[in-house]
This record gives C-alpha cells, structure tokens and sequence, in this order.
C-alpha cells in the first residue's frame, strides 16, 4: 500500500510538472505525446508484475497520443472470450485507479467486432482507433485482421452514411458554422471533432488501421499519408497541422484554466487563454482571429473530404458526359473541373469558376479547390489585391439564386478576402458582450442566404423580395452593412457608407446603385432603432422615420436588409415579435409614401376604420372605451373579446383586474387599474419577485385615469413560459402591490441573493451602461442600455419615479443578455425634461443600474 502511494504521489509530481512546462503549453503535440508518455509508462509500472494474458490497448484520445490535460484516459481490454478473466482485469482497473490514472474502460472480446458492426457505430469506430499496450500481441494482431476482414462493401456503405448523418446532427447541436463567438472546441463545425471523423471515415473507406506505436500524434501520421497520396501537397499539411495544433492548443488550456475537462470556449475563458498565450488587454481579440482561421481550415479541410467520399459512393459518370464551360474550365457529374494542369489560377479566374459554381450548382474537384486556395494564400502573402476581376464578381451577386452560398464558399477558400480587401478585417471579427452569435463575416454571409431562404416562406418580406428581379445591389447592401466595424463599432454605419461608396464605384457601379447602396448602409439600423424602441402610433415618430425615404424602393430595400441582419444575429434574436413590429413599421410607412399622408392623417384614418368596425360602432360602452384611449395599438393587439372583458371588468368596479395569456413564445399579462403614482415601477417590482422576466411592456391609460398595462414575461430560469400553476400567485402579488399590501422594496432585496447565484449562469456579459436622450414635440424619450438582469426594469422604473418622471410609453427591447428599454416621460407638471437635468438623471439611473448588476 505504501508503494502504490509513493507512485501515486510521482505520478502527480510529474504530472504536474508537465502541466506547468511553458514549453508544452505552447507546443500542443509536444504537451499531448509527453502525457500519453507519462501514462503509458506509469500503467508499465503499475501492471509489470500482473499476469496478463489479455490484450491492453490505448483507445481515444490516449490511442492518438492527442491526450489533453483532462481527457478521458480511455483504456480496452481484449479478448478471445471474457469468461475466465474477470477477476484479473477487476484487479487491474484497481491498480491504475489506486495510483491516481483515473481510466475510463471497456472489456471487448471478438464476438462484439459482428455484434457492434450491426448495432453500435461509436463503439465500432473505437476498433479502429487502438494502439497496444501490455499483453498478447499475437491476440491483438488477430483482432485488427478481423476487423478489417469483417468489413464488406455494404457495410462500408451503410457505416459512411451514418457518418455523414452524424456530423450534421453534431453540427446542428454544437453549430454549424465554424465561426460561432462561443464554440465547443471538440464539437463545432470545424473542430477537433470533424478532423477525427475524416480520420475514421478514411479508415473505414481504405480497410486500414492509422495508428501504430511511433511517438508522434495520429494526426500527423494521418496527414503524412494524405500527403504519399497526393491527396494534399506539404503547404497543405503544413496549413492544417498549425490548425489542429491551434486547436489543440486551445483545448489543453481549456482543462488546465478550468480544472476539469472543459471544451466549451466561453468569453471569460478566451480572454485568459489570449492573456496565458501573452496578448494583451489591447490585442486579445487577436488569439479569437486566429483561432477562427484555424477552425476554418479544418472544416473546409472537412467538408472537403466528406463531400469527396459521398461522390465516391454514388455512381460514377461518364467522361463523355463531361461538359466545356469554356477554355479553362469544364463540368462532369455537378463538379467542375480545370481542363488543363496549371497549378495557380488569377482572382479573376478564380471567379470565373465560382460563377459557374453558382450557375450550375456544381461543386469544385479537390484539385481545383487546392489552386483556388493556394492562389488566394499567394494574394494575401503578396498583398497584390486587385478588383480586376469585378465583372464575374457582379454576375455572381445576379444569380438567380445560390448567392451566399457562392459567396460562403468564396470566403471560406480565401478569395473574398482576397477579392474585397475591405472585406478581410471583417474575417474573423467578433464582438464579445453583445448579442451576436458569430463572427462578422459569417453573420454577414448568412445575412444573404437568409433573404434567400425567404421562398420557403409565404410571407410580405418574400413577396417584395420576389419583386426585386435584379438584387445585386440588395445584396451588395448586406454585404456592406457591417463593413466599417474593424475599424470603430460606434457610428460604424456612418463610416461604412463612405467606404461602401468607395467599393462601389471600384466595381464599376453608376450613381444610382451607389447612391442607394450607401443609403442603405448609412440607415441599416434606423428600422430596427424605431420599430422596437419607439412608439409605432406616434406620428412625430413616423413623420421622422418616413421622411428617411426619397423613393418606395429604399424603404423596400432596408425592411429586407433589416430581417436580414436581425435574423442572421443569432437563432433566437429574430422573433414573431419583431417581425411583427418590424412589418407593422413598413405597413404603415408604406401607405404614407403611397398616399402622401403624414403620421397623423394616417393614425385617424385607421384609427376611424377600426372604430367604424360594427363589434365597436354599435356598442356604445365599448365605442366610448376605446375612443377614451388614445392609442390605436391598443385596438391591434387585442381581439375584439377581450375587449369586451376589459370593459366588463372595469365596470364591474374591481380595483384591480390581471388576465393571463400565452402568445409568440411569452406568457402575456394584462393589469386592468386605476393610475397611480409609481404604478409601472410597483408592477415591474411584483413581477420581478415572482421570478418573471419582462421582455416588453406596453401602457394605454384612459382619460378618466383607467389604465390598461401590457407584458410579455418569460419565467426567468428556463427562459420558457410561465407555468400556469403559478398564475394564482402571480396575481397575488399584483394585486397586493397595486393596493400597497406589499412592501415591494424590502421582498426585492429579500430574494436578490438567489438571483444573483443563479444570474451568473444566465448572464455572462457585463457591458457598459449607457443613457440617450431624445426630445420630440410631446415627450422626452430616454433610451437606457445595459446588461440585462432579473428586476432591471423594476429598478430604472422606480428610480424614475424618485426623480420625479412619469412614463407614458415604455418599450423594452431584449437583445439576449442586453437589454434597450425606451421610455416617454414627462415631469410631474406635464412638461419635458430639460438639457440642464439630463445629466443628474444619467448619474442616477446609472447608478440605480450598477446597484443591480
């Protein structure tokens, strides 16, 4: 016992001075062999004196020598039948276990090679993954002959289709994108995990077992083949090794920081990475650009290979029914081909071949696909950029579809960046603390393909996207709109017109298209800015939206670059909400243009169509009800029923009235009462300690002080509905705030202490906090954007209402862990607020907020 302490305490010893050597952080394969060295020679001198009669083998991770600090130390133990030896591989396990090697093991004998082959891919693919241990040599050398031998065309079919399946569902899970902001360095498109499943799949397809007792990592080995194949030359190898080792690098740093396997790359951890590695506060964001380059070529690497093995699959064509495209190029069962064997192409050329890659929705040959991104490598090397190439680039952007996959596949092999220089600083370019899910580029490039994929939608959006025959500018505009970030965030828009202008004359545009394509850049976040932070009945606020708009085409145009932009955030930023916000904008700024009306004559008219209604007209309390609120949008966001039920309650007289709802993914509440002081802040406090979080509000009040108040609630730790047993509580609350039964204050503080533990699992960003002021003829809006937390809204409501403003309008705009809420105000003499207060008001909401967070 004694012994096995001693080696147990080496063992950590070493271990822990391998883990600390600087030289293996930065060498990954070297960090990697050296601890699958370690525990291999430990399990040595652990089993030395243990008779084994089986076969140990290294399997996973460990078989690759690509062991990180807390893989999984996976071990497999073979035999001709497990019958008889069970007693001998209990005491083994318990060995490595008593000297620190926490293993992770399986016991396989030779029938389970059939059994798996049938049954089980995972555990399948593991046989031929292993390199030997300890044991029987001549046993384990039977068991790869079997391996190989059991394998008949059908099967090797039936196992590559079932890869293939599997990395979409891995991808659709972990993302699909290689550029995902927070990705899991394993799992994501374009991790380590696509890498090792071309490994198994070339496996499988050639019959062969890669691994074999050399002390390098089985990555390696596998590209040295790839390379005697001529499958990829050594720049290729070269490029992909410094990828995977990125990768891997990245990954052995993950444990070591976290202390425990760990393969989710979280904001907080890329920053202590970047910082481990010796980038500074000012160049971190450099580590994620490198990072992403190297995730994007291992995925291309990837897709490649995959796409390669399905074609092999499928029945191969007929030279004969091989097509010329032209001198250069040639087409051949959907891939296209270089007719002759020149190994570099120009930009120009290159492009070429992407239109008709767009044009035919055809692939490249691997060959091609190697001189494209080789020729766009020698651009950047040279930084020889050149536009000479604009006229195919302008015939791509009017394909009549497949464009941002076009573009997508430019990107991803080099030549956009290399094509559109302006267009490199966006590679790569991430903005952590905000609500983008991706990188600058890719959010740009599925920006595209989302207007593309509106056909498969019966909606306005499709129908004026249909409309537009030629979209290159549409599709410049997108292609643009973020083009000036790299360079500032803030007022990016305003700078990216002036170089959109520029990049728009290069390619050859007129007046017109660069005129509106440098508008639609300038204005790209106006719709969004007005349709969720402003009221959509207020006329000032339509007069000034509308009065952007020269023609019908640019307000065409910015609706459809704006659903393209929000919807390409992330998955869950684009909601019915908004798309119904964002359609009711362009409704009405639609008529306005049409007609020639402005905000007010065009609020009367439908205000007057909706009154004339006969369930309203010839119902004289509900007819006066509705005219008592000056508020069309009350009239679109009920149904005629409910407001029957309003109506009823109020003249019931109960003081206070709360109808539940479920509607466009929220729990909807509806509080009918009497205006009081402080009323929004005490509804906003009671739903806050019922653990609801408010994603909008809305407030009618009538002219003899009823007021009619509006959310859209999420219960805040699943994110998902109220559940409808929690309704009677919620109601409690309500009413008990609204008659001054609660002491809303004092239960706040009661539970913040229970938010703030779970919070630090929803919110992860801790963005500045920021106070605008706009003043129109009415009211004085105040715009204020912060982190978002549980109570937030309860806190600025309340402190508000210290300093002495009441809301009228508020709407509250959630951008995942951001929040924008704009609010109405006036005085409690009815005037707005003055230059002179505006910055005793940012000093207290400020600090109301950070008092929160």
């Amino acid at each position: 016992m004694q012994k096995t302490l001693e080696i147990k305490k080496q063992f950590e010893a070493e271990k822990a001075k391998l883990f600390n050597n600087k030289e293996m952080l930065e060498d990954a394969f070297k960090l990697c062999i050296n601890y699958s060295l370690l525990v291999e020679e430990y399990i040595f001198k652990t089993l030395a004196k243990q008779k084994i009669e089986f076969v140990l083998v290294a399997a996973g991770s460990f078989s690759r020598r690509e062991l990180s600090p807390y893989s999984d130390i996976d071990l497999m133990f073979i035999l001709d039948k497990i019958e008889g030896y069970e007693k001998s591989i209990e005491e083994s396990v318990t060995l490595l276990w008593d000297i620190g090697i926490e293993i992770s093991h399986t016991v396989r004998e030779f029938s389970d090679i059939d059994n798996f082959l049938e049954d089980d891919l995972t555990s399948f693919t593991q046989f031929f993954e292993t390199r030997f241990l300890i044991g029987n040599k001549e046993l384990y050398k039977t068991w790869n002959e079997k391996i190989l031998s059991v394998l008949d065309e059908t099967h090797k079919t039936r196992l590559l289709n079932q890869y293939f399946a599997d990395i979409k569902q891995r991808h659709k899970k972990y993302g699909e994108s290689p550029k995902v902001l927070e990705p899991n360095v394993k799992s994501t498109a374009g991790g380590l995990r696509d890498f090792h499943t071309i490994e198994w799949i070339y496996s499988i397809k050639n019959n062969t077992i890669i691994s074999n007792q050399e002390e390098i990592t089985q990555t390696e080995l596998f590209l040295l083949k790839m390379k005697k194949e001529k499958f990829i030359d050594s720049r290729g190898v070269r490029r992909l090794l410094n990828s995977y080792k990125t990768l891997l690098r990245v990954r052995n740093l993950l444990h070591l920081l976290s202390n425990r396997r760990e393969d989710r790359l979280e904001f907080t951890l890329q920053e202590k990475i970047a910082h481990s590695l010796g980038y500074t506060e000012n160049n971190w964001k450099e580590f994620m650009l490198e990072y992403f380059t190297a995730t994007n070529v291992v995925f291309r690497f990837s897709r490649t290979l995959v796409k390669r093995y399905e074609e092999e699959l499928s029945t191969p064509v007929s030279e004969f029914l091989s097509i010329e495209l032209d001198d250069d190029f040639s087409i051949k069962d959907n891939l296209i081909y270089l007719n002759n064997e020149r190994r570099e192409l120009s930009i120009a050329e290159a492009m070429r071949g992407f239109y008709y890659r767009g044009l035919h929705h055809a692939r490249f040959s691997q060959n091609l696909r190697s001189i494209i991104i080789n020729s766009a490598i020698d651009v950047e090397d040279s930084e020889q950029y050149s536009l000479s190439s604009s006229v195919f680039f302008r015939e791509i952007l009017k394909l009549p579809h497949k464009v941002g996959e076009t573009l997508s596949v430019m990107n991803s092999l080099g030549i956009l960046g290399a094509f559109l220089p302006e267009f490199r600083d966006l590679i790569g370019f991430f903005q952590p603390g905000v609500y983008h899910c991706y990188t600058a580029d890719e959010h740009t490039l599925i920006a595209i393909k989302n207007l593309e994929y509106l056909n498969e939608s019966d909606s306005l959006l499709w129908n004026i996207f249909d409309s537009i025959k030629v979209k290159d500018t549409l599709y410049l505009s997108v292609l643009l709109h973020d083009i000036a970030k790299p360079m500032s965030i803030s007022g990016h828009e305003i700078i990216g017109a002036e170089i959109a202008e520029t990049i728009m004359m290069q390619l050859g545009y007129g007046q017109e298209e660069t005129e509106l394509v440098q508008f639609l850049v300038k204005h790209h976040l106006a719709m969004e800015q007005v349709a969720f932070r402003r009221n959509l009945n207020d006329p000032e606020t339509l007069d000034n939206f509308v009065s952007l708009f020269s023609s019908k085409t640019e307000l065409n145009y910015l609706y459809l670059l704006t659903y393209a932009d929000l919807s390409a955030v992330s998955p869950v930023v684009w909601t019915s909400w908004k798309s119904e916000l964002l359609e009711e904008l362009y409704k009405k700024s639609c008529s306005m243009l049409n007609d020639k009306l402005s905000g007010k004559e065009l609020l009367y008219e439908n205000t007057l169509a909706m009154i004339s209604n006969p369930k309203i007209a010839d119902n004289d309390v509900v007819k006066s009800h509705v005219e008592s609120i000056d508020d069309a949008s009350y009239l679109q966001l009920y149904s005629h029923e409910e407001i029957n039920e309003h109506v009823k309650e109020i003249e019931s007289g109960n003081k206070v009235s709360v109808f539940f709802k479920e509607e466009n993914g929220f729990t909807n509440i509806t509080v009918i009462t009497r205006d009081s002081e402080s009323l929004l802040a005490r509804l906003c406090g009671s739903l806050s300690i019922s653990d609801l979080n408010i994603h909008d509000a809305k407030i009618f009040t009538r002219k003899d002080g009823i007021v009619i108040d509006n959310f859209n609630v999420t219960d805040f730790r699943s994110k998902k509905l109220v559940d409808e047993e929690k309704y009677s509580s919620i109601k409690k609350n309500i009413v008990a705030a609204l008659l001054n039964e609660l002491h809303i204050t004092q239960e706040f503080n009661k539970i913040k202490s229970r938010w703030w533990r779970i919070e630090n699992k929803l919110f992860k960003r801790k963005d500045k906090i920021k106070i605008d002021f706009e003043e129109y003829d009415n009211y004085s809006i105040i715009d204020v954007h912060s982190p978002d937390r549980i109570g937030m809204l309860y806190q600025i409501t309340s402190k508000m209402n210290e300093l002495g403003l009441v809301i009228y309008f508020a709407k509250i705009a959630t951008k995942s862990d951001d929040v924008v809420d704009a609010f109405y105000v006036l005085d409690r003499n009815g005037n707005k607020i003055t230059d002179s207060d505006h910055e005793l008001i940012t000093l207290e909401l400020k600090l109301a907020i950070a008092e929160i967070l």
